[in-house]
């Protein structure tokens, strides 16, 4: 998420929420024996993956509407109470159990990979529930407020066609007072026990409230689908959607939103910390340790990757200082950083000229894909404008995965807020990585890959994909951009910004280092703006350890093409390395290394 998320990052509570069951799954594997026949063995985990996921989205309906699935856009289950998280701890505990008791043995290819992937995840989760997060339930970058809002807008992923769509709306958003309420508490509870939000983050929602706080029905974002309703609907239909939306907005929403604003102000405000990384909460260490491990998908401790994080930074430094000489610029870097921040000549007119520039990238790189990928996704592709009630926020770009049916096309989300600093040198390697090829091609071919258990076609790997993300645009010379210098010191700009993160998201959390260190350090080594400097400190002590995952995950992937090049020769084909990276979906980076090897050896006739 893109710079954030696979994944609209003001989603991601949504789609991070703990899978839940009401009841362990049915005793389908307690008899298995570790000893049945491989074949035997792969049909019984593949029925059990399906039966976990059908479970999975009954409990979990966001995760259902997300994924395009219609069947519970009704429901909307407390997943902040307590009683939710001990369900979910249950569902988790009871699977793993079960998928293990199948066991691994003689299992081989997609069947051994759905295994590994299933119980190291399942583990993660597990050993995740010690830490309180449930705690910290609102902060400026996601938060239920802005979640529900985008759902009930009529422009994100809860459908407005019908009328039972209608219907299943005001019934989902009925439950938002009660979620708010235990957001609340939750919240009341973390300042009994020291787990709150720094003050710099908390001091962004207030005003995000405010713009979404409204006397009337009609002001608000949650009239759209009523101000949009379908020439098809009957008289009466409309009316009646008419009356009782405007009921539910004024009489339930609107004072659901003004007790969350009120709270936060009154009670939460004046208890927030003035620290702004992990080590300020108790056992944040260890927090922080783990939600490395989690974003990384790998072993490497934060002091580790705090320094490889270093010698990135200064090896890229090095390459800008190449461009540097190439367009005959002679001072400093810093100098060139302020430079390429304030010149007119790189600065959009109008949100229109930014639009149209990426749609103009669109048909540009498409032209030149097929030389670089035999495996691309069916699923349709838009671009879009960033919403105005979250641009502020919002990273730069970001994707969100097509529905599942093909009803809602992948798209790339443009922010055109602040445009002056929205440059040109910035959007080539910004598509590459939000679009095409980067989480457009990964996770639209995710969700095509059919013959996968459901988990692994809408689950996902940060690092991978993130990784596969930053990894695509490196691919920017052979997709026929970057011919211009100043872009292709765009590319590496934007692969600098990912190695400053592993120094100033450790900094932050495990070194001590301030909100204004990090705004230095980032300034001083990087042409990003204040602005986007400011926004993205402040993201990274809101999600610890995500941004983590986009370089490694690069690393990883650009190691094992080096690799393969290096040992295949003349055999190394570059569609056939991509098909080979992206064909099984999302995977750890040690499972991805690890088939990468088996590819080699299967292409040197091993």
């Amino acid at each position: 998420m893109s710079r954030p998320l696979p994944v609209l990052l003001t989603l991601a509570i949504a789609l991070a929420l703990p899978v839940a069951s009401a009841s362990l799954p049915a005793r389908a594997a307690d008899a298995a024996s570790t000893q049945a026949p491989a074949s035997t063995k792969a049909a019984q985990l593949n029925q059990l993956y399906a039966q976990y996921w059908e479970e999975s989205l009954e409990l979990n309906p966001l995760r259902a509407t997300f994924q395009g699935d219609p069947r519970y856009n009704d429901r909307l289950p407390n997943f902040l109470s307590a009683d939710y998280r001990q369900q979910s701890h249950e569902f988790t505990a009871g699977w793993l159990e079960k998928i293990e008791a199948v066991g691994a043995d003689g299992l081989g290819g997609q069947d051994l990979l759905s295994y590994e992937i299933f119980v190291e995840k399942a583990k993660r989760e597990l050993e995740g529930e010690r830490f309180p997060g449930w705690m910290q339930p609102v902060n400026q970058f996601y938060n239920i407020a802005s979640t529900v809002v985008q759902l009930g807008s009529g422009t994100g992923a809860q459908p407005f066609k019908t009328v039972q769509d209608y219907d299943n709306w005001r019934k989902r958003a009925a439950r938002v007072p009660v979620l708010f309420d235990q957001a609340i508490a939750n919240m009341r509870e973390g300042m009994q026990a020291g787990v709150v939000q720094p003050r710099a983050l908390m001091e962004k929602v207030v005003p995000q409230l405010d713009a979404l706080i409204k006397p009337k029905a009609d002001q608000t974002l949650f009239w759209g689908p009523v101000k949009n309703l379908p020439d098809s609907f009957s008289d009466a239909d409309k009316q009646r959607i008419d009356s009782e939306y405007r009921s539910l907005i004024e009489n339930e929403l609107m004072p659901a939103y003004r007790r969350l604003r009120q709270f936060i102000v009154d009670e939460y405000m004046p208890k927030t910390r003035a620290t702004p990384g992990m080590e300020g909460l108790p056992d944040g260490a260890a927090w922080y340790a783990y939600n490395a491990r989690q974003s990384t998908s790998t072993d490497l401790s934060p002091a580790e990757i705090h320094q490889l994080g270093l010698d990135e930074v200064a090896r890229i430094h090095g390459l800008i200082h190449g461009v540097m000489k190439e367009v005959g610029f002679t001072g400093s870097l810093q100098e060139f950083f302020q430079f390429m921040q304030n010149d007119p000549r790189f600065s959009f007119e109008s949100e229109e000229a930014l639009l149209a520039y990426y749609r103009g990238l669109e048909d540009r790189i498409n032209q030149r894909v097929p030389e670089l990928f035999s495996l691309i996704p069916k699923a349709s592709f838009e671009i879009r404008p960033v919403e105005a009630f979250r641009a502020q926020s919002a990273a730069g770009g970001s994707y969100m995965r097509p529905s599942e049916d093909g009803s809602r096309p992948g798209i790339f989300y443009v922010n055109t807020y602040d445009l002056p600093t929205r440059k040109t040198w910035d959007a080539e390697d910004l598509y590459l990585h939000e679009a095409i090829p980067g989480h457009h091609f990964q996770l639209a071919l995710q969700q095509e890959l059919t013959g996968l258990p459901m988990f692994r076609r809408f689950g996902s790997e940060i690092a991978f994909s993130e990784g596969w993300g930053l990894y695509a645009e490196s691919l920017g010379k052979d997709l026929g951009v970057y011919t211009d210098p100043y872009n292709y010191f765009g590319y590496l700009q934007n692969e600098l910004w990912r190695a400053i993160r592993l120094v100033v998201d450790t900094g932050l959390h495990s070194k001590g280092w301030s909100r204004e260190q990090v705004i230095a350090y980032m300034l001083e080594n990087s042409a990003e703006s204040q602005t986007q400097a400011t926004a993205e400190a402040e993201r990274y002590m809101a999600i610890p350890g995500q941004a983590l995952a986009y370089k490694i995950g690069e690393l990883k992937i650009k190691q094992v093409r080096a690799r393969a090049e290096r040992e295949l020769g003349p055999k190394f084909d570059i569609r056939q390395f991509h098909a080979e990276v992206l064909k099984d979906g999302s995977v750890p980076l040690d499972v991805l290394e690890a088939k990468i090897d088996r590819w080699i050896a299967e292409m040197r006739g091993d």
